[in-house]
């Protein structure tokens, strides 16, 4: 695959989306979603990822969209994994993990039978190798994994850890790169006299080119949450002008002042609200203001911390 630097404008109507994929892909992304719904969430949010990294990574377009598309298919392998294991809501055995991990030959196999998934099987086959060796189904070292693979490991593993499974806990953005970024350091598991010993799981190039991707999410969360803030807050002091207003009203003994307060009150009320439901409104007002403002200073602590991290 070409992997030198080309223009790609990743934010136009072409931009790669399972619904813009082959129509034997989306069958099978459709199968997926079938089975279960996180499994295919997961497949197209790593894709999206895999599609920012290879962006920071100055890759082709077609060598991109290749790894996109690797990406969606990576774990096409789970079609053949029990649903009982697959959806389990507790933590898996060491049994039942074993039969997991048999989705990456499972999804080899599904796309080697299929001229048209064939060119995509790097993706499915090799996810969860690991460049030092620990990895699985072949325990593959660093220059026999494609590099398609190594890109969707990062991905896949940052998006597996940052949202919540059914037998894990949420765990902030910052903590989840730590645990990338402690998988690049060299395994004490690492098979010896391999040559390779000194290396980690993950490829600290696309580790550093993840940390870039998130800041610039996270920038652009910032800026969008910033502006809701901004008018929820506006919102909110209309809303606090109505109320006052409404017990100016309620105090006044004058049917003139009542009809002059009355007139406040509809200069500040929107077409679409009304005074019977005005209590309501502030509530909700109040309610989105205050989760929304920790959110966002809980990203702006996020950020603050991610800016700090180095691979």
């Amino acid at each position: 695959m070409n992997q030198n630097k080309e223009n790609f404008d990743f934010f136009n109507q072409t931009y790669i989306k399972s619904y813009n994929l082959d129509k034997a892909i989306r069958y099978q992304l459709n199968l997926l979603d079938s089975l279960d719904v996180y499994t295919r969430k997961h497949c197209e949010n790593v894709a999206t990822i895999v599609c920012n990294l290879c962006r920071k990574l100055h890759l082709s377009r077609g060598f991109t969209e290749y790894c996109i598309i690797c990406a969606f298919l990576h774990d096409i392998g789970k079609l053949f994994v029990p649903s009982e294991i697959l959806q389990k809501p507790s933590q898996l055995t060491e049994e039942e993990y074993e039969i997991m991990k048999k989705h990456t030959t499972l999804g080899y196999e599904l796309c080697m039978k299929d001229p048209k998934l064939r060119p995509y099987y790097a993706g499915a086959y090799y996810h969860h190798e690991c460049l030092d060796g620990t990895g699985y189904p072949q325990g593959l070292f660093k220059n026999d994994i494609p590099f398609e693979a190594q890109i969707i490991k990062v991905a896949d593993e940052y998006e597996a850890i940052v949202n919540k499974r059914q037998y894990k806990s949420h765990i902030g953005i910052s903590d989840a790169l730590k645990i990338i970024i402690e998988h690049t350091k060299p395994s004490p598991n690492a098979p010896q006299n391999t040559g390779y010993s000194n290396e980690g799981k993950n490829n600290k190039k696309i580790v550093k080119k993840l940390l870039k991707v998130v800041i610039d999410d996270i920038e652009c969360e910032i800026s969008s949450s910033f502006d809701y803030v901004n008018y929820l807050k506006k919102q909110i002091d209309r809303y606090k002008k109505i109320s006052i207003y409404l017990q100016k009203k309620e105090e006044s003994s004058s049917d003139e002042k009542k009809l002059y307060y009355d007139e406040y009150i509809k200069m500040y009320l929107h077409s679409n609200e009304s005074i019977d439901e005005f209590e309501q409104l502030y509530k909700e007002a109040v309610d989105a203001y205050n989760l929304r403002k920790s959110e966002l200073d809980n990203l702006y602590q996020e950020i603050k911390i991610i800016k700090k991290l180095s691979v």
